[in-house]
This record gives structure tokens, sequence and C-alpha cells, in this order.
């Protein structure tokens, strides 16, 4: 997705939280990942962009990371200020790639497209 939405990932994204499961690859620092899910606790879209980049990094083995946007950030911002009602978000890069539903195929485009 371009366009007004194409915005850098905030340079202090904060450690992954968010469940895992053994059968895909834990997250890792949002620093280190090149797939960046922005999303919060009890939302049913949440889990199905959780789904699908945790399918993508299994297949494709890009690091990624899960962001709560309801947790304050070390200066104090919260990104749910910022993100309000987009959540989930999904950023491959710095770059914003989707929000609300996140496209599988979309995603895998990116991530084949390289680092910027």
């Amino acid at each position: 997705m371009s366009g007004p939405h194409d915005q850098p990932t905030p340079a202090d994204a904060r450690d992954a939280v968010g469940p895992t499961d053994a059968t895909a690859p834990d997250p890792v620092a949002a620093a280190e990942a090149r797939v960046v899910l922005y999303g919060r606790a009890g939302c049913h879209l949440c889990d199905d962009a959780r789904a699908v980049v945790r399918r993508v990094s299994a297949a494709t083995g890009a690091p990624w990371a899960e962001v709560d946007v309801d947790v304050p950030l070390p200066d104090g911002r919260v990104l749910a200020d910022e993100l309000g009602e987009l959540v989930p978000v999904v950023d491959v890069d710095g770059v914003r790639r989707g929000y609300w539903r996140v496209d599988e195929a979309r995603l895998l485009r990116a991530l084949a497209a390289g680092p910027r």
C-alpha cells in the first residue's frame, strides 16, 4: 500500500510483545525486525493479522515483532494516539504496508522486494 500511510516505523519501537506458538519463530525486538505488527489485546483483526505475519515469517525467515499500541513507550507516548483506529498495522522495513486486514500476498511481495 502506498500513499499517505507510508511512514517510517518509530525509531524507539519497543521489544516484541504478544503470544507465540511452537510452529512459528518467536518475535524479535522491534528494532531487529523486518516486519512489525502493531496491535492490541482483544482485537480479532489483530489475531488474524498475527496469523498472517507468523505464516509469512515462517515461510520467508523474516524476523518479526509485535508491538502493543496501548502500552506507553519509554518517552511516554502511546502509539494508539498515532495509529488510532488503524490497528492492526503492519510495517515492512519501516514502510507501512497495510492496516485493518493484512494481505498475505502483499506482505510476501514487500519482503521479496528486499530492504530499502
